[in-house]
């Protein structure tokens, strides 16, 4: 038997910008995991615990993102001259508590977790852009309109910057061309580790509402215009060069300025739960924002002093918001 697992992930900047290709973001994984063991077996059998039914490979459709991921592997495999035999897959680890989901990237997750199932089993070792795009070709087949930026910080596992490419391109190449020549191909797309120059608290809030339904974000992206995307992209540049030079005070500054951009973008970003949560930062040494879609879930927070950390955590605990996960960032030098 084989295990592996993939974390979650959560926004910094750049959100909904990130959308448009070449734009930027800055999004950092989470440490809260899906776990998968695989073993061959004499028949198929697929078990996630967000369901209490396992399958095989007969199309489901509370499987389907699972049995299309294997698909995928499996054509993956042909082209290598291998066959996929028949094993048994667990998956266990809900990013979500009473139903709600923490707004994490369980779908990415699911995705590459499978995928690192499957090649593991097989004993193939990719390096995480081919991870990348082997994800990637599951949701674009899917008709997935995210900007994979999940998948680009799931798979590396760290704060990364993503630059973001035209999933429109690739899409019609996996429809016209075989699977390897896409993937050798060059998608334009950029996934580089961030260290950031000084140490501060990162905290994650859970509003413990759900974020906003995919109608929504489809007239949020309407608002989308030119001004948006070049200052959000400016934005995302200024925050990842004060992170790495260490300035705290810059560092506020754009975290600040990409909440108000979302803010401009639409007001249905900030619930009044998510409103209090970033004003709990309010005349401290720290920043707190929405992150990710909005309208629910999480939100997060960078504390640059203990007592301003000690702060928001109370406020929070007050306004009935979870502190979800904290971590002490830059303090441990990962190079």
């Amino acid at each position: 038997m084989i295990a592996v697992k993939t974390c979650g992930k959560l926004y910094w900047a750049g959100e909904y910008a990130i959308l448009e290709p070449g734009q930027l973001a800055l999004i950092k994984a989470i440490p809260i995991y899906m776990k998968a063991e695989i073993a061959f077996s004499d028949s198929y059998r697929i078990y996630s615990d967000m369901f209490d039914f396992a399958v095989d490979l007969t199309p489901n459709p509370d499987y389907s993102l699972i049995q299309e991921t294997i698909a995928l592997v499996e054509d993956f495999l042909i082209y290598r001259g291998q066959a996929l035999r028949p094993f048994s897959l667990e998956i266990r680890g809900k990013m979500e508590r009473e139903g709600k989901k923490f707004g994490l990237g369980s779908s990415g997750s699911v995705v590459v977790l499978v995928i690192k199932a499957l090649l593991a089993q097989y004993d193939i070792t990719v390096d995480p852009e081919l991870l990348f795009k082997l994800a990637s070709t599951v949701l674009l087949k899917r008709g997935d309109n995210g900007s994979m930026g999940d998948l680009a910080c799931i798979v590396a596992e760290d704060l990364v910057l993503y630059q973001s490419f035209d999933r429109k391109k690739v899409a019609t190449w996996l429809k016209e061309e075989n699977l390897m020549t896409v993937l050798e191909r060059d998608w334009g797309f950029s996934i580089s580790q961030v260290q950031p120059g000084l140490e501060c608290d990162f905290l994650v809030g859970w509003t413990k509402q759900v974020a906003v339904s995919s109608q929504m974000v489809q007239q949020i992206k309407q608002s989308i215009d030119q001004n948006f995307l070049s200052s959000s992209k400016a934005t995302v540049a200024a925050l990842v060069e004060a992170l790495e030079q260490g300035n705290s005070e810059k560092i506020i500054e754009q975290v600040e300025t990409a909440s108000q951009l979302l803010e401009g973008l639409s007001l249905d970003i900030y619930t009044p739960s998510l409103r209090q949560l970033k004003e709990a930062s309010q005349d401290l040494q720290a920043v707190a924002k929405s992150s990710g879609a909005g309208g629910g879930d999480c939100g997060i927070a960078l504390s640059f002093d203990e007592q301003s950390t000690e702060t928001i955590k109370n406020r929070w605990a007050d306004l009935g918001i979870e502190l979800l996960y904290q971590e002490r960032i830059g303090h441990d030098d990962k190079s």
